[in-house]
């Protein structure tokens, strides 16, 4: 089974960052992306950040400028610097791991961020 562990996340500060850890339990041959999105309360999941295989990156217009997102191929790791820390990056942050269809994706269970003004 696959299990995608994050870690990172907490309390922060507005104006501070975070760094955001994600790795994959197993070697997967099919990725075409991985990722980072988050979920506000009562609000829909949204994008933050995804990196192809290749490296091509896309970020979320809210986090433009503001986050890095990069990955180790090795270690099967994806991660997410955020600067600039503002209120309403507040939310739960999801890893997903995209992979070419027919197989599945994944998802891990979360990490609270908490950005105090």
């Amino acid at each position: 089974q696959v299990q995608l562990a994050e870690s990172g996340g907490g309390l922060m500060q507005a104006g501070g960052s975070l760094r955001l850890s994600c790795v994959v339990s197993r070697h997967l041959f099919n990725i075409n992306a991985m990722g980072w999105y988050r979920q506000a309360p009562g609000k829909q999941r949204e994008l933050v950040a995804t990196i192809t295989s290749s490296g091509s990156t896309n970020y979320a217009d809210s986090v433009e400028g503001r986050a890095t997102i990069s990955r180790d191929n090795a270690k099967i790791a994806v991660y997410l610097q955020l600067n600039s820390l503002k209120p309403e990056d507040t939310a739960v942050y999801y890893c997903n791991v995209d992979q070419t269809p027919p197989f599945p994706d994944y998802w891990g269970q979360g990490t609270q961020v908490t950005v105090s003004s």
